[in-house]
Order: C-alpha cells, then structure tokens, then sequence
C-alpha cells in the first residue's frame, strides 16, 4: 500500500508531463482485452474514461445509480468549461490559467497536477468540437468565450446555458458506441457498496441492484471511482438529492486516504431558501455574474420594498466597491463571503429565515439596455426560463435574488500523479479526488478537470499500473470476496433492524446539514467545530438506534438507499469538522474566524499549513498524513482581487 508517495515528476513544469507519458510502461493492443476494468459513476470523468479505455480495447464495466448515465450531475455545469485557446487575444495562456488556478485555490494545490490540467484543457476542446458539441460561436465563426470569477480573461467556452449537459452527450455518445461494439457493459440502476481488496489491490466491488435488491460481487484488475462529491452531507446543496459519498467513503474505510475534506466551496449564485423545511437549492450559473450586477440595499429600511422602488443612488454594489479590479467576478468564496457579510448587517433582501433575509440582487437591466433583450436571452435564456420556473420572477423584468449554498467539494480521496489513491489499483477522478483546486474551485475549471482526468490522463496511467503488475485469477468463491459480500449483508441487515426505529433518513439528514452548515459552512470556529463533532457522534448513536427503514431489502427500497447515504454522510461530517478545526489558518472557503482580516479576507498561514491533509481511517480515530507542498514556480502571496 501506498504512503503518500505523490509520484510527482521533476524538471521543468512545462515538460513533465511529457517526460512522463514516456516513462509510462504501455499495454500492447493485443493484450488490452486481457485486462477487466471497473468504472463506477458515468458523468464527465467516468464517460469519457469508458469511452477511451473502450476505444483501446480493453474490457470494461460501469455501473450508475441513476437510470441512464445521461442523468449524472454533471449535466447541470451549466455555465462553460475553461481552456487556454486564447480566440479572444486578450492574453491568455497555459501558464496564465496555471497561475490562476494555483491562486484561486489559495496555493494549496500540487503545482505538477494543476499545470497538467491547464495544458491539456485547449485539447479537450478540440475533443468535444469533433464529437459535435454545439458551442456558442462568434459571428466569424471562431469559437466563443465569456470570463468567469477569478480571471481577467475571457477563456471559458459555453454552449448557452446548457455546457455539462452537452458535453456529457458527446462523452456519453462516445461511450455508447462502444457498449454497442462490446468492449463497454453498462449497468444502470446500481449501487456500488463495497471496494474488493485482495493483497492490498483493488479488485472489484459489492454492487446493489437497485430494482431487485439483489447484491453481486464484480471482479476487474482495477477500479476507478469517477462518484463525484459530497456536499450533499449539508442536506441542503445545490447538487442532485441522489448525489453521496458512499463510494469514496467505503474506499476510505477500506484503506484509501481521505485528502482535505473541509474544503468543501459554498457557490455565491444560488437561489435563496424559500422555508425552513426546504430539502434542495437551485443553482444559478456563474456565468450570469458575467453580464449581471451584484448589489443591495444601502439602507435596511429599504430591504422590504420592491427593487424598482429603490433608487440608484441607494444601492450598494458591493463587489464592485470591494473588488474594483475584478468586481462581480471574485472567485466564489470571496463573493459568497461578501454575500454573507452584507445579509449578516441586516441588508439582506427577501423571506426571512430563522429571522434573516438571505439574498442579494443579480441585476441583468444594464445589460439589457447595452446589448438588447434578444442578445441577453440568446446567452442566458434557459437559466432565466428555470428561474422564473422556481420563483414565479421574471428576471428580465425583476432582478434575480441569489445567497450562498454548498455547492463543489474540493476534497476527495487523495491520488497521486498518477490519479491512483493510497490502494494500489484503485483510482479515482474527476470530484471523487482532491487533485487540482485546492482550497476553493475557480468557475468552470470542474468540467475541464472530468475531461482531462477521463479522456487524457487515466487511460495512460491505468495502462501504466496494468503493465507493471501481473494479477491472479480470482473469483465468487475467494475468501476475501465472500468476506466484502457478508460484511455488505450485516450492514443492510443493522439498517432494516435498528432496536428503536422511529425516524426517517431525512430526519438525521436534515439534522446533520444543520450542524454542519452552523460550524463548518462559510465560516468556522474552534468551539463551534470542537462542538459539532460531539453533536454529530451523538447523532451517530442515535441514527444506528432509531433509524427507520421500510419495506424489504430484497426489492426496490428507496429509503433504504437513503439511509445507507446518511450513516455514510454522518460519519463524514466527523472528518470534515476534524480536518476544518485541525487547520488553524484560512484559506480558500475554509474561512477560520480567528484567521481573517478586519475586511473578511482569508490570512493562510504557509509556514505551518502548507501541506494536503491526507486522513487514514483507523477504527480509533482517523490518522493525519500531511504532503507538504512546494512552489517552484509560483511563489505564493496574498490573493488580491482589488
């Protein structure tokens, strides 16, 4: 088993990559079909990889639990994807994108990784381009941009408002073709509950079918879990309600470490909460801060009248005053922190909730009146439609009101160079891994990630690990694999027959989001941390006591899924309070209270905290690992946005 060994090349930045892809050890075509490998979760990262590893010749299996890959959460980026084409000649470049990236995670990110990504971003445009991607396109033809928070350039590529969903058409059409050639089995419907290690190696995975209920074991040569992330553990997120952890989570308490799990990133462009029982947000892409103005009022009398009754010259535009270099598009946690200062004066616009107005004002009338109603509704049109779909608004007319939620997670399994976790033959992509942000996410940066991790990286490095390793044939019968399957049986068994069952998954769901979310959501604190913790280990105990699960295991059981998700969430939510009171510095969206400025920016303390926390789950207590990082090319200094 692997410890920490990041497998990081040296030398130049701009050949490493290179040199590394030579030094990989290669599969020949005739003996890929010799290889099985399992691939869980089909969005952008998953797709793409069942596709290119197909396309090679090996054999593969993929499993989701949604009916069709087609419904993975990476349908709903819809703002755009990064890359360093530079049509706009405004001075972009790999290395401007690697700068800003490293900077926008608050420079705790490997700068290998992050460079890797920035200089294989312009190929996955060219990729979805030849598979029909319909992007925007400018009037000469070239493909169009718009800018995104955290840059001053115009790099991100967009197809309306609709650019995860394209693009996961285009990987999952790829995909298709080769379920259809044989070389890809898919199974929908199917939950993985399990990771099957034999010596140390990932070896296959403990699957419910999620109809039937029936368990099955599944044997490969190495698995890649492509599962996601896991802001969800807040109850309330912007991410799909079936969105979990579970995968990563079983691979944690199978020996994969867990690398950073409180940078967790709260998206400043959300709808706000209607109603305390409320159990899903909306997200509002980020790409309308592009066009739209960010602002409240001046005054909190005027809270409580209509926008258009209240003047120009009463309105605070907030991030402009702050921001003035980079206005409306700071990166996500310096809006959202902003965002939550001015609702925290009293300023907040909207329904109260627990007594406090939670919305700003996302202002789209300047631009109406600059480029035309039609122009505006030819870039945005579907998310105006979907707002006005929630909220009865129509926001050509009224101004969209937005508040902070959580939204990506940073953190994920550690993975080396490579994308392999600390178990040999297991690996991981896309927002399963911690690899590329750091501390906080820049916009657009998560569908080139996906990309870059499924259709240019781990189809190399898989090769790599194949080659160098030789595998013993295994099957149902072998010890370790009736040992997964039994242990998968007791814990369905413990959640149909808790001693007390009264309440629902949601009950200790909603319970836990709440915890989380007032100890370790945009800020925190060592108290309130040291306290949620005991909060959340009482919530345990009382979860496997009184946990109450309907129906029967054997046949579709949704609240059994559910609570599976929970007990997985709840014990996660020990980690991320762990991980978040450990680090005694802010950076990023974890923003320590007893760490900032007098104006609210994030104080990182680099002699002590530069490092990725890596934890190794002990049935005791989880163990910290540190990786140290170093900057070799960008010397990390204050993020100034002003």
């Amino acid at each position: 088993m692997n410890r920490l060994n990041a497998s990081e090349p040296i030398g130049p930045l701009e050949n490493r990559w290179k040199k590394h892809l030579f030094d990989l050890a290669l599969v020949a075509p005739q003996n890929r079909d010799k290889h099985k490998i399992i691939v869980i979760g089909t969005g952008l990262a998953g797709a793409s990889l069942c596709a290119t590893l197909g396309e090679a010749g090996y054999q593969v299996s993929s499993f989701c639990f949604q009916d069709s890959p087609r419904r993975a959460h990476s349908i709903a980026a819809q703002g755009g994807i990064n890359a360093t084409k530079n049509y706009q000649n405004d001075g972009d470049s790999v290395w401007r994108l690697f700068y800003d990236t490293i900077k926008g995670g608050d420079f705790r990110a490997r700068e290998s990784n992050v460079y890797r990504l920035a200089e294989l971003s312009g190929n996955i445009i060219d990729q979805a381009v030849a598979q029909g991607v319909p992007f925007a396109r400018e009037y000469s033809g070239y493909l169009a941009n718009r800018s995104f928070g955290g840059t001053q350039v115009s790099r991100t590529f967009y197809a309306k408002g609709q650019t995860g969903q394209q693009l996961l058409l285009g990987a999952y059409s790829a995909m298709s073709r080769q379920v259809e050639a044989g070389r890809v089995t898919h199974h929908s419907r199917s939950e993985m509950l399990e990771v099957i290690t034999i010596n140390d190696k990932a070896r296959g995975v403990i699957v419910r079918d999620l109809v039937t209920g029936e368990l099955s074991t599944h044997l490969a040569d190495c698995v890649v879990l492509c599962t996601g992330g896991y802001s969800n553990a807040y109850y309330l997120s912007t991410n799909a309600k079936g969105c979990n952890t579970s995968a990563i989570w079983r691979a944690f308490k199978q020996g994969a470490f867990f690398a950073n799990p409180s940078f967790t990133q709260i998206h400043p462009t959300c709808i706000p909460p209607t109603g305390e029982s409320q159990s899903k947000l909306t997200l509002m892409s980020e790409s309308l801060r592009n066009d739209g103005r960010i602002w409240a009022p001046k005054n909190i009398a005027d809270c409580e009248k209509r926008p258009q009754d209240i003047q120009e010259q009463d309105r605070d535009y907030f991030l402009e005053r702050m921001y003035p270099a980079f206005a409306n598009l700071v990166p996500r946690d310096v809006a959202s922190r902003a965002v939550k200062s001015i609702c925290d004066e009293g300023r907040g616009v909207g329904v109260k909730i627990h007594g406090k107005r939670l919305g700003v004002y996302l202002d789209f009338a300047g631009v109406i009146d600059k480029i035309g109603l039609d122009a505006v509704e030819e870039k945005y049109g579907n998310l105006f439609e979907m707002y006005e779909r929630i909220t009865d608004e129509d926001p050509y007319v009224t101004p969209m009101k937005i508040y902070p939620a959580p939204h990506y997670s940073m953190g994920g399994l550690w993975v080396d160079y490579n994308l392999m976790t600390t178990i040999d033959g297991l690996f991981a992509a896309g927002e399963a891994n911690f690899s590329d942000h750091g501390a906080n996410r820049l916009g657009a940066s998560a569908l080139m990630q996906g990309l870059a991790d499924g259709y240019f990286i781990l189809p190399q490095t898989i090769a790599n690990y194949l080659a160098r390793h030789t595998f013993d044939q295994i099957d149902d019968d072998h010890e370790q694999v009736k040992q997964a399957l039994e242990a998968t049986r007791v814990r369905i068994d413990k959640l149909m027959h808790a001693s007390d069952a009264q309440h629902s998954p949601e009950y200790f769901h909603q319970k836990l989001g709440k915890i989380l979310w007032d100890a370790c959501g945009m800020s925190r604190e060592q108290e309130k941390l040291a306290q949620a913790i005991d909060e959340i280990r009482t919530l345990e105990q009382e979860f496997w006591q009184k946990i109450k699960v309907t129906g029967v295991d054997k046949d579709l059981n949704q609240t059994l899924e559910r609570a599976g998700r929970v007990a997985d969430f709840i014990e996660l939510g020990v980690l991320m309070c762990q991980d978040a009171l450990n680090r005694e510095e802010s950076c990023g969206a974890h923003a320590r209270v007893e760490h900032l400025s007098p104006g609210g920016e994030a104080k990182r303390n680099d002699e002590e905290f530069s490092f990725v926390s890596a934890w190794e789950y002990q049935k005791d207590g989880a163990k910290l690992h540190e990786e140290h990082l170093h900057f070799e090319f960008i010397k990390p200094t204050v993020r100034n946005y002003k």
